[in-house]
């Protein structure tokens, strides 16, 4: 098993790491598993798989699509790529496997882009004289992200969405700033993280900005974190976070540019990157 972020590799484990148990099933989702599974229920299907590794090549996207347009195969399979944009007239099902699978992701955008994406594929079948149908696999099928999907009530999907990202106090409630911090050494990375929070914790306690914002104040800030990324490693850089929640005319900037100052003078062997994003469009 090889990680594609970091290049971390080891053996397929022959038990639980957990429970020691040996009764070990393999499985997986991906297009690949899907395409195995297709054959054996469907003998004889042809098959368009559109991934990384068969669209990685120049023109790859218009030769597949270009097959699928002339009838050179009865499914087309394949990651989000494949969700929005297409226009074939004889598409009549369209199937969405472990639909809330980005439900679960550490993101206060989940459900929308779960809606987004439910609401784009579905329109790929039944564009034209033949009728469509779709089919949504999925271990959570009351989420309203799923049932409003269904029914293609983006105003009920809207109000559910708004209602909580104000319980949680997330954008459009307030604004988001995140920082990213990486280093090639762990341990010196999680103590300089923890001591720029603590920086910036101080600062804006100082100018009476750290507030929680459930105070309903009209100025209030918040830093959360630091933690360890989604993907806590990359490129041989380990990888932390913090996120900044804030409402009102705060100027952040100036506050994170002034938390950053001392740490600009360590060494370069000891010197964690910075990467400051605001109005992020993910947190993971």
């Amino acid at each position: 098993m090889r990680c594609h972020y970091c290049g971390h590799a080891e053996g397929a484990p022959s038990k639980c790491p957990s429970c020691e148990s040996e009764h070990i099933r393999y499985f997986g989702t991906g297009t690949q598993r899907v395409e195995e599974e297709l054959a054996k229920l469907f003998p004889g299907i042809r098959v368009i798989r559109m991934d990384v590794d068969t669209t990685s090549e120049k023109h790859a996207h218009e030769k597949l699509l270009g097959q699928f347009g002339e009838r050179k195969a009865d499914v087309l399979l394949g990651t989000q790529m494949v969700a929005k944009g297409l226009d074939f007239p004889y598409v009549t099902l369209v199937g969405v496997i472990a639909a809330d699978t980005s439900l679960h992701l550490p993101d206060f955008r989940a459900a929308e882009r779960t809606f987004q994406l439910l609401t784009q594929v579905a329109g790929r079948a039944g564009r034209h004289e033949l009728k469509g149908e779709v089919i949504v696999q999925s271990y959570a099928p009351e989420h309203y992200a799923i049932t409003t999907a269904q029914k293609h009530d983006y105003d009920a999907f809207l109000r559910e969405e708004l209602r909580h990202r104000a319980v949680m106090a997330y954008p459009p409630y307030c604004r988001l700033v995140l920082v990213t911090m990486s280093h090639e050494q762990l341990a010196l990375l999680s103590s300089t993280s923890e001591a720029f929070a603590a920086e910036l914790r101080g600062l804006a306690e100082h100018e009476g900005l750290l507030v929680p914002l459930a105070s309903g104040l009209p100025r209030a800030l918040e830093v959360l974190g630091p933690v360890a990324s989604s993907i806590p490693r990359m490129k041989d850089r380990y990888r932390f976070q913090c996120v900044v929640k804030y409402r009102g005319s705060i100027d952040v900037s100036a506050l994170i540019r002034r938390a950053l100052a001392s740490f600009e003078e360590a060494p370069p062997q000891r010197r964690v990157l910075f990467s400051v994003d605001v109005d992020p469009q993910v947190i993971i």
